[in-house]
C-alpha cells in the first residue's frame, strides 16, 4: 500500500512538473490583424486629423503602440513575406510585387504552418499573402484553401470607372473610389472576413489558434457603402498634411525619378484630389469597422482573455506627399506603418502581460513579429528569422535598443533606414537622402548634402546592410497571361499602338504547330516586323504599356493580336 501511495505521489509530481503539460496549459491563442495600404492615418498616430479609427485606437490603449514602425519593405509581396517568413528582403532575395514567393522561398515555412506544427489551429481569412493563400500552410481558411483565392464576394460597381478616367495602361485599374448604395452586409469583402473570423473567436477550440485576420481596405479600389463616405464631406476634405510642392528641389536624381509619377498629376488634371482624399479615409473608416467587428467578437466569447492580439499594415501610402501617389517609395510616409501588440497575463514570454496605453518610440520592422510571437507563445524560435524579438520593448518601452529598422526597395541596394530620431536613405547607385525625424517629421528637408551632417551621415550609412542577395525574376509559367483576340479575316490589321510608360518583358510563346511572324503596330496602325517565332518557341520582347503585338502566319495572312497591359506578362499563340 505504502509503495502504491508512493508510485501515486510520483506520477502527480511528474505530471504537475512536467514541461509539456505546463506548456499547453498556457498555450495563449494569437489574433494577427492584418490591414491593406494603411499609413499612419489612424487617431492614435495622428497622420490626418479627419481620419477617424475608434477601434483601432481602443486597441492600441489597451496595448503597445509602435510609433516608429516600419515595414520591411514598400509594397505588398515582399512585406507579406517578410513578415509570415521572418526573412528580410535582402536575405530572401524577395524585394518586388511581379516576383513569386514560392519560387523565390520554395521550403520556407510561414508562420501559420509554424505554429502548427506547435500545437496550434492554424486558420485565417483575407488576404494575408499577395493574392494567394499557400493551402498547405494553413489547416483552414475562408475562403476555402485550395481554391488559393483569399478573397470572399465584394460588391463592385458594374461601370468602371465610376470617378477617375483611366488615363493609359501604365494606370493601375483598381485606381478609383466611389461611394456604394450597400449596406456592408450586401458589401460583402471584409465584412465577410470578418464575420467569419468572428465566428470563430465565439467559440472555444481543442488547440490554441493562430488566426490571421486579413482586411483589405483601405486597399484600393476604394469603394464602400457610402455611410462611410458620409463621414467625411467632401466641401470638408483636408489635403495631407505632409504635402508641400516644392518638395522634390533637394532630392537627388534617384529620388526625384522615384517620386513624382504619372498618378498625382492625372488626378489633379480630373479634379480629383479631394475625392481620392475622401475615398482613402471613407476606406480607413470601414477597415476600422470591420476590425471593430472582430475585437467585438473576441471580447463577447470565451477567448477574451487568453488572446494576444497584433495589428499591422503591410506598408504605408503616398496622396501627394513627394507629388507620388501609391506606395514603393523609401520615404517615412510609405515606410511608416501602424503596429499594436496586446498580450494578456500569463502569456509565456511575457507573464506579466502588456501594459495597457504605453507608445514606444524605438525604431522596429514587421520582419520581427515572427520572432516575437514564438517567444510570447513560448514556442521554438525559427532560426532563419531576421529580426529582434520586440518582448524586451513589450516588457519596458524604453529599454535599451540599438537595432535600426531597415526597408528595402524594390532594387538589392537601395533602402530607408530609421533610427529613433532619424531617417536615411541609400540607393543602389550610392545618393542619399537624410532627415531630422523630430525636427522634420514630413521629411521636407534632405540634409544629405548638409556639411554640418556629415558626421551623423557616416554614422548611418554604416548601420545599413552591405550585402543583398540578388533579385530572383518570377519565371514565364507564373507571369500572367495576356488576352489573344484572334482575327477572322486573313487580310485585318491589329489596332494601332498607343505606347505609354516605362519598359518591361512580355514573353510571346508560339503553342501553334506553325511558324508566326511577329510585328509592332506603330503609332499610324502600321505593321512593324520584329521578326518570327518557331513552332513551341519563346521570343523575349521589350515593350511598354499600350503597345499592340499583331501576329501572322508565314504568309503574313492575320491570326491575332496583343494589347499590353502595365506589367511583364506572357503572350501565348494559341494551338489553333
Amino acid at each position: 500500500m505504502l509503495k502504491k501511495l508512493i508510485c501515486l505521489q510520483l506520477l502527480t509530481l511528474l505530471w504537475l512538473t512536467s514541461p509539456l503539460s505546463a506548456q499547453e496549459i498556457q498555450k495563449p491563442n494569437i489574433l494577427f490583424i492584418s490591414v491593406d495600404d494603411l499609413n499612419d492615418w489612424i487617431g492614435c498616430l495622428g497622420g490626418h486629423p479627419q481620419a477617424k479609427t475608434p477601434n483601432i485606437d481602443r486597441l492600441a490603449a489597451s496595448g503597445v503602440l509602435f510609433s516608429n514602425a516600419h515595414c520591411a519593405a514598400p509594397a505588398c509581396n515582399p512585406s507579406r513575406t517578410a513578415i509570415m517568413t521572418g526573412i528580410s528582403p535582402h536575405k530572401s532575395g524577395m524585394y518586388d510585387n511581379g516576383q513569386k514567393m514560392r519560387e523565390v522561398l520554395p521550403k520556407a515555412e510561414l508562420m501559420s504552418k509554424h505554429f502548427s506544427n506547435h500545437g496550434y489551429w492554424s486558420a485565417g481569412s483575407g488576404k494575408i499573402l499577395h493574392y494567394f493563400i499557400d493551402a498547405h500552410s494553413w489547416d483552414e481558411y475562408f475562403p476555402k484553401k485550395e481554391s488559393e483565392n483569399p478573397f470572399p464576394f465584394t460588391l463592385y460597381p458594374e461601370n468602371r470607372p465610376v470617378n477617375l478616367p483611366r488615363g493609359g495602361p501604365w494606370q493601375y485599374v483598381e485606381t478609383d473610389w466611389a461611394a456604394l448604395d450597400a449596406t456592408d452586409e450586401e458589401f460583402g469583402g471584409d465584412w465577410l472576413v470578418s464575420k467569419w473570423i468572428g465566428e470563430q473567436l465565439s467559440k472555444k477550440h481543442e488547440k490554441p489558434f493562430y488566426l490571421a485576420c486579413g482586411i483589405y481596405r483601405p486597399h484600393e479600389p476604394w469603394f464602400v457603402p457610402k455611410k462611410y463616405y458620409e463621414q467625411f464631406p467632401l466641401e470638408e476634405i483636408q489635403l495631407p498634411p505632409g504635402y508641400k510642392e516644392d518638395d522634390l528641389e533637394d532630392l537627388p536624381p534617384a529620388g526625384k525619378r522615384r517620386g513624382p509619377n504619372r498618378y498625382f498629376p492625372h488626378i489633379l488634371k480630373h479634379n480629383q484630389w479631394k475625392q481620392g482624399i475622401q475615398g482613402y479615409l471613407a476606406s480607413i473608416a470601414f477597415a476600422d469597422a470591420m476590425i471593430g467587428r472582430v475585437l467585438d467578437a473576441l471580447d463577447k466569447g470565451p477567448n477574451r482573455d487568453n488572446t494576444i492580439v497584433v495589428l499591422w499594415s503591410d506598408h504605408g501610402w503616398h496622396l501627394g506627399e513627394k507629388q507620388h501617389w501609391q506606395k514603393f517609395t523609401g520615404w517615412r510616409v510609405c515606410t511608416r506603418v501602424p503596429l499594436i501588440i496586446r498580450a494578456p497575463k500569463g502569456t509565456p514570454g511575457l507573464t506579466q502581460g502588456t501594459q495597457a496605453g504605453i507608445t514606444c518610440t524605438k525604431p522596429v520592422n514587421l520582419v520581427s513579429l515572427f520572432p516575437t510571437l514564438t517567444e510570447l507563445a513560448g514556442v521554438s524560435k525559427k532560426e532563419s528569422n531576421s529580426g529582434p524579438s520586440l518582448v524586451p520593448l513589450l516588457k519596458d518601452s524604453n529599454a535599451e535598443w540599438t537595432t535600426p529598422s531597415i526597408t528595402y526597395l524594390s532594387e538589392p541596394g537601395s533602402y530607408g533606414l530609421s533610427t529613433e530620431d532619424w531617417r536615411y536613405i541609400h540607393y543602389a547607385n550610392g545618393e542619399e537622402e537624410l532627415y531630422d525625424s523630430k525636427a522634420d517629421r514630413y521629411e521636407w528637408n534632405n540634409l544629405a548634402e548638409n556639411p554640418k551632417y556629415a558626421d551623423k551621415l557616416r554614422q548611418l550609412r554604416n548601420l545599413g546592410p552591405t550585402e543583398f542577395a540578388p533579385l530572383k525574376k518570377a519565371s514565364i509559367k507564373a507571369l500572367t497571361k495576356i488576352k489573344w483576340n484572334k482575327l477572322n479575316k486573313p487580310s485585318a490589321l491589329a489596332p494601332a499602338s498607343k505606347p505609354d510608360g516605362s519598359t518591361f518583358d512580355v514573353f510571346f510563346i508560339n503553342q501553334s504547330k506553325q511558324p508566326v511572324q511577329l510585328f509592332w503596330m506603330d503609332r499610324a496602325g502600321k505593321p512593324k516586323p520584329y521578326g518570327g517565332i518557331a513552332p513551341g518557341k519563346t521570343q523575349l520582347q521589350n515593350t511598354r504599356p499600350g503597345a499592340v503585338w499583331y501576329i501572322t502566319d508565314k504568309s503574313e495572312n492575320a491570326l491575332g493580336y496583343f494589347s499590353i497591359d502595365d506589367r511583364s506578362a506572357k503572350a501565348v499563340i494559341p494551338a489553333k
